[in-house]
């Protein structure tokens, strides 16, 4: 499957391909994680939209908020392939592109992320570091991570 990707602001968004991430954003993280919140946050404007596309098709998604609107730090979030994709190094690819455009963006800046405990390790290929400990989010066990220039 070859999959496109697009780097966009909030503003650069078409109304269906907004539409469509938060639609997966939806089915990932409130449906398959049973783990109902508030994903319309307020961030989404203040944040570069890092998206994978096969046609119409959303397969691999994050959002990469500015500085000093959650963090000190950009950070990333929001992190998803779809179900159909896992388990074919899309979100490797993913997080690869992330870092290497907030480089880009914002260079010589660290980037925090707010980590799903359970994926320590995958984000530990990446040079992030564990730099809290466990908390609880949604109800779900997660960490900071921090990836130092």
């Amino acid at each position: 499957m070859a999959i496109h990707w697009h780097w966009s602001s909030f503003g650069q968004l078409t109304r269906d391909q907004l539409y469509e991430i938060l639609r997966l954003r939806q089915e990932v993280f409130a449906v398959e994680q049973e783990c109902p919140y508030q994903d319309a946050d307020g961030r989404d404007q203040f944040a570069w939209h890092l998206s994978g596309w096969s046609g119409e098709s959303l397969f691999a998604y994050l959002r990469v908020v500015f500085p000093g609107k959650k963090y000190t730090e950009p950070s990333i979030g929001r992190v998803l392939t779809s179900e159909s994709a896992r388990g074919t190094g899309l979100g490797r690819e993913l997080m690869r592109r992330a870092i290497e455009n907030t480089q880009r963006e914002f260079p010589q800046a660290s980037i925090r992320i707010s980590a799903q405990q359970y994926l320590k390790k995958f984000y530990g290929e990446f040079g992030f570091e564990q730099v809290s400990g466990p908390y609880d989010e949604d109800g779900i066990a997660h960490i900071e991570m921090l990836r130092r220039p």
